[in-house]
C-alpha cells in the first residue's frame, strides 16, 4: 500500500513540473522577446555563411598565388624574344629575292624555323591552359561577389552582424582579386595574340623556305657556271668575304642548335663518362694481386688504365647519332675534332710510314674544307678542286689495302671505298660541266666518308678491347661474363657494333649530301602510311615494332639465365638444385613481350577479340596438346615436383633435369643425350624423383659365390670393404641377404645407403674391385 502511494506522488510531481514549464513559455516570450530570440538564433547560425567565407578566402588565395602564371608568361616572353632574334636575319635573307642562298644553308634555316614553330605550339598550349584556369577563377570571384549571403542587410539577425567587419574586408579583397585576375588574363590574352601572329609569320616563312628548297632541288643538276674551259681566268675574289658569306647562314644554324640541343650532348657526355669509369675501374680491379695472377699481363693496343683519348674518340664518333638533325657544318667540325684526336692517338700506335699516310688524309681533309669555302666559278679554284679530287683518289687507292688490317668487316670496306671513288669521279665531271656546288658537296661527302670509316673501325676496336677486358675481369671475380661463352659473346657484340657503325656512317653520308631531311620524310611516309588487310588497319611501323618487341623478348628469355647464375647441367659434377623461379621469369618476359607487341601493333580490341575467338576454335580443334603442355608447364612451375638438377625417372628414361621450359623440359641422360619431354607427359605420367628431398640412394649389389664358401667370412669381408668406401652413409649399416641358392652357387644381395645417387657407378666399381682382390686372397671362388 505504501509503495503504491509513493508511485502516485512521484507521477503527480512530474506532471506538475512538465505542465508548468509548457505554460510558462508563452509568458517568457512576451516578457523577454529579444533575449529568447538571441538564445534561439545563437545556436542556428547558418553553416553556409562560414562555408562561403572559406570559399571566398580560397579564391582570393588562389589569385594571390600568381607566381606560377607570371613565371610562365616571363619565360615565354624571353623565349619568344630569343627566337625572333634568331629568325630576324633569316627572314631578311629569305624575303630578299635577289639573295642567292645555297641548299645547305636553306636546310639549316628550315630546321631552325621548324623548331621555332614547335616551341610556339607548346607555348600556345600552355597559355591556353593558363587562360582557362584564369577564366574559371574570374567566374568564381564574380559568383562570390554577387552572393547575397556575403552581404549584411537590416533584416539579418544580430548574430550575422557580428561578421560585418570580416564580410566588408572580404568583399574588398574579392574586388582586388578580381582586378588582379583580370590583369593576368589580359596579359595571357595579349601574349596569345602575339604568339598567334608569330605562328602565322613563321608558317609563311617556312613556306618561303620550302619553295626555295624545292626550286633549288629542281635546278640542282642545272648548269650554274660556265664550262671549265670557258670559265673566267682573271677573276679576283676576297678571301675573307667568301669565308664570311659561306658560313654566315651555317653559323646561325650551328649556334642555334648548339644552344637548344644541350640535353642531347649532356646525355652523350654522361655515356662517355660511364665508359671512361668502366674501363678505369676494370683496370683497377685487374691490377689487384689476386686478380693479376689469373689475368696475366694486359696487352691492349688502344685502351689504357686512364682512357682519356679512347673516351674522346667515342664522344666525337657518337656525336652525329645524338644530333640527327644537325647541320653539315656541325658534322664537319665534329669530324675535324675527331681527326685531331686520332692524329694524337695514331702518333703513338702506328708506324711512321702509316702515320705519314694518315697525315696526308688529314691535310687533304683540311684543304678540301677550305677549298669548298672558297669555291666559285673561277678556273683556278676549279682546277685546284679537280687536283684535290685526283689526290683523294690516289690516297684512297694507297689506303684501301691498309684498311683491311683493321678489325672491321671487309665487305663494309669495299662498298665505302667504291662510294668514295664514285663521288670523287662525279665531283670532277660535275666541276668540268659547271655544276660546282654539287661538285663541292660530293667532294666533302667523299672525304668525310673515308675518315669516318677509319674512325668507326677504331671505334669497334676500342669497344671490343673494353669488352674483352670486362670478360677477363669478370672471369676472375665471378661476374656475369664468367658464365657465358666468350667467343659467342665477342661475335654478338661485334655484330651489334658493326650495325651501329653502318648506321653512323649512313647518317653522316646523308647529312653531308643534304638529303637527310628528304630521306627521313620518305621513311616516315612509308612507315606511317595507313594500310589495310581486310578489315584490319595497320602501318608498317606497327609491324616493325611488333617484330622487334617479339624478337627482343625471345632473346631476353633465352639468355636471362646468365643474369641469375645459370650453370650447365652435367653428370661430371653435382649440379646445385635450382627452383623454377627462372622459368617463371621467362614466362613473365614472354607474356610482357606479347602484350607490348600487341599494343605496339595497333590492333583494336574488337579485332583482337575476333583473333582470340578464332584461336580458341583452333585450340579446340587441333592445338589441344600444345595448350595442354603449356598449362602443364605453368603447373609444374608452381607445384614443383622436381627442380633443375634433379635426377628423375620417367618410363624408360632416367637423367638430370637440365631445363624447365614453358612447353617442354630437357633431360640429360648418363649417355650424354638430351631428351626433350613435353610437360604434359611429366605432369600426367608416373614420375620418380630420386633427389626430391635428398640425394641418398639405397643401392643394390648382387654377388655370387661358390656353394662351399664360408658365408660368415664372406659377410665379414663385405662389411669391411663397404665400411672403407667414402661414399656410404656411416650411420646406416649395410644389409647382407641371401637372394637365391642354386646347386653350385649362392647369390648374396647387398643393400647399402650411399650419399649421392650420382656416385652409384663409382661405388659399385670400387666395391667389386676390392671384393675381387680380397676373395682371391681368401680363396673364395666367385661365380
Amino acid at each position: 500500500m505504501l509503495k503504491t502511494v509513493i508511485i502516485i506522488v512521484i507521477m503527480f510531481f512530474l506532471h506538475t513540473l512538465f505542465y508548468g514549464t509548457c505554460a510558462a513559455e508563452p509568458y517568457l516570450n512576451k516578457q523577454y522577446p529579444m533575449q529568447m530570440q538571441t538564445a534561439d538564433t545563437s545556436t542556428n547560425i547558418p553553416d553556409t555563411l562560414l562555408f562561403k567565407i572559406q570559399q571566398a578566402q580560397a579564391a582570393i588565395a588562389a589569385v594571390d598565388s600568381k607566381s606560377q602564371d607570371i613565371e610562365l608568361i616571363n619565360r615565354i616572353k624571353m623565349g619568344l624574344s630569343t627566337i625572333k632574334t634568331h629568325l630576324s636575319p633569316i627572314r631578311a635573307e629569305v624575303y630578299t629575292p635577289e639573295k642567292a642562298i645555297d641548299p645547305q644553308t636553306l636546310l639549316s634555316y628550315k630546321l631552325i624555323v621548324k623548331d621555332a614553330r614547335r616551341n610556339a605550339d607548346n607555348w600556345v598550349n600552355a597559355l591556353a591552359t593558363s587562360s582557362k584556369a584564369l577564366q574559371n577563377k574570374a567566374q568564381q570571384i564574380l559568383v562570390l561577389s554577387r552572393d547575397s549571403s556575403l552581404r549584411i542587410s537590416k533584416s539579418d539577425s544580430s548574430s550575422k552582424k557580428f561578421y560585418n567587419t570580416q564580410l566588408s574586408s572580404l568583399r574588398l579583397k574579392l574586388l582586388a582579386a578580381g582586378k588582379s585576375n583580370n590583369r593576368q588574363l589580359d596579359s595571357v590574352s595579349r601574349l596569345l595574340a602575339t604568339l598567334s601572329a608569330f605562328r602565322s609569320a613563321t608558317a609563311e616563312l617556312q613556306v618561303r623556305i620550302d619553295n626555295r628548297i624545292r626550286s633549288a632541288s629542281q635546278t640542282v643538276f642545272h648548269k650554274e657556271s660556265a664550262y671549265l674551259w670557258a670559265s673566267p681566268k682573271d677573276q679576283s675574289f676576297n678571301f675573307l668575304q667568301l669565308l664570311k658569306s659561306s658560313y654566315e647562314g651555317q653559323d646561325k644554324a650551328f649556334k642555334y642548335f648548339f644552344n637548344i640541343t644541350w640535353d642531347n650532348r649532356l646525355l652523350l657526355i654522361i655515356i662517355v663518362c660511364i665508359f671512361f669509369f668502366w674501363i678505369y675501374s676494370n683496370f683497377k680491379k685487374a691490377s689487384k694481386p689476386e686478380n693479376r695472377r689469373n689475368i696475366g699481363e694486359l696487352q691492349f693496343i688502344h685502351i689504357k688504365a686512364f682512357p682519356v683519348i679512347p673516351s674522346l674518340i667515342i664522344l666525337f664518333t657518337l656525336a652525329p647519332l645524338f644530333e640527327p638533325n644537325a647541320s653539315s657544318i656541325y658534322i664537319q667540325l665534329t669530324q675535324l675534332l675527331l681527326l685531331t684526336v686520332l692524329t694524337y692517338h695514331f702518333n703513338k700506335q702506328i708506324s711512321s710510314h702509316q702515320f705519314n699516310y694518315w697525315l696526308l688524309i688529314l691535310v687533304l681533309y683540311i684543304l678540301i674544307i677550305v677549298s669548298i669555302v672558297l669555291l666559285h666559278d673561277g678556273i683556278w679554284i676549279r682546277l685546284w678542286l679537280i687536283l684535290l679530287n685526283a689526290a683523294a683518289i690516289y690516297i684512297g687507292l694507297q689506303i684501301y689495302m691498309k684498311l683491311k688490317d683493321l678489325q672491321i668487316a671487309g665487305r663494309l670496306i669495299r662498298p665505302v671505298y667504291l662510294i668514295y671513288l664514285f663521288l670523287n669521279l662525279c665531283a670532277v665531271i660535275l666541276n668540268i660541266f659547271g655544276r660546282i656546288s654539287l661538285a663541292g658537296t660530293c667532294t666533302i661527302t667523299a672525304i668525310i666518308g673515308l675518315t669516318q670509316l677509319i674512325s668507326l673501325a677504331l671505334f669497334v676496336q676500342i669497344v671490343s678491347e673494353a669488352i674483352w677486358l670486362q670478360i677477363k675481369v669478370s672471369a676472375c671475380t665471378g661476374g656475369i661474363f664468367s658464365r657465358i661463352n666468350v667467343q659467342n659473346t665477342k661475335t654478338f657484340f661485334k655484330r651489334i657494333l658493326t650495325a651501329l657503325c653502318i648506321l653512323l656512317w649512313l647518317l653522316d653520308f646523308l647529312i653531308n649530301l643534304n638529303i637527310s631531311e628528304n630521306v627521313f620524310s620518305l621513311l616516315h611516309k612509308i612507315l606511317e602510311k595507313p594500310r589495310s588487310f581486310g578489315s584490319i588497319h595497320f602501318t608498317l611501323s606497327n609491324v616493325f615494332f611488333f617484330t622487334i618487341i617479339i624478337y627482343l623478348s625471345n632473346l631476353i628469355q633465352k639468355y636471362i639465365g646468365i643474369l641469375f647464375g645459370g650453370e650447365k647441367v652435367t653428370f661430371s659434377n653435382e649440379t646445385r638444385r635450382k627452383d623454377s623461379k627462372l622459368s617463371l621469369i621467362r614466362l613473365a618476359v614472354i607474356l610482357a613481350g606479347v602484350m607490348l607487341a600487341i599494343t605496339a601493333s595497333g590492333i583494336p580490341a574488337d579485332k583482337l577479340t575476333v583473333v582470340l575467338g578464332a584461336l580458341g576454335v583452333g585450340i579446340g580443334l587441333g592445338m589441344q596438346n600444345i595448350v595442354n603442355n603449356f598449362v602443364s608447364g605453368i603447373i609444374l612451375m608452381f607445384e614443383k615436383p622436381f627442380q633443375i638438377g634433379d635426377y628423375i625417372e620417367l618410363a624408360d628414361k632416367k637423367g638430370k633435369i637440365r631445363d624447365i621450359g614453358i612447353r617442354s623440359s630437357k633431360m640429360l641422360t648418363q649417355q650424354g643425350s638430351e631428351v626433350i619431354i613435353p610437360n604434359g607427359d611429366l605432369l600426367s605420367g608416373r614420375l620418380v624423383n630420386w633427389t626430391l628431398s635428398n640425394n641418398y640412394l639405397k643401392t643394390e649389389v648382387l654377388i655370387k659365390v661358390h656353394i662351399d664358401s664360408d658365408l660368415s667370412l664372406v659377410n665379414n669381408i663385405i662389411n669391411q670393404e663397404v665400411s672403407r668406401l667414402p661414399e656410404i652413409i656411416k650411420n646406416q649399416e649395410p644389409e647382407i641377404l641371401i637372394n637365391s641358392i642354386s646347386t653350385d652357387s649362392i647369390e648374396i644381395k647387398l643393400l647399402v645407403w650411399i650419399t649421392s645417387i650420382y656416385k652409384e657407378p663409382t661405388f659399385k666399381s670400387q666395391l667389386l674391385k676390392q671384393l675381387l682382390l680380397k676373395f682371391r686372397i681368401e680363396e673364395i671362388k666367385m661365380m
